[in-house]
């Protein structure tokens, strides 16, 4: 039996550079993430999603796996990126490739400059 997504507040209004609590993404079939930076007057916010395959407390790698949304012709292929860069009050919205690739855990972590308030929430499907 197929379970509903599981929407997951990963960093909840945060205003410094801070790194998550491991998120258990065993057996994942598809994450995706929605990245928001509120209260801007200056800088950026670049958020980066981390991976593990030993447990929660194991080496972390950064990913280059977050699916941009942009628009592709039908010749391009999906891109890729491994830093979300938020200059503005703006949401973005990617997803994790897990077509070649399975963790058992993730982080993520938010780089701020200058200022604002910094949310990061992941849709889980199992």
């Amino acid at each position: 039996m197929k379970t509903a997504p599981k929407l997951i507040t990963v960093l909840n209004g945060v205003t410094a550079t801070t790194t998550s609590a491991a998120q258990g993404v065993e057996n994942a079939k598809k994450i995706t993430f929605l990245f928001t930076r509120a209260n801007h007057s200056a800088g950026s916010s670049a958020f980066k999603v981390s991976g593990s395959i030993d447990g929660a407390a194991g080496t972390y790698v950064d990913l280059n796996l977050l699916i941009d949304n942009v628009t592709n012709t039908n010749a391009q292929t999906v891109t890729r990126v491994g830093t979300v860069t938020l200059s503005s009050n703006t949401s973005k919205v990617y997803a994790l490739d897990m077509e070649s690739f399975n963790f058992n855990y993730i982080t993520v972590t938010v780089t701020e400059t200058t200022d604002g308030t910094h949310t990061a929430k992941m849709l889980l499907e199992s």
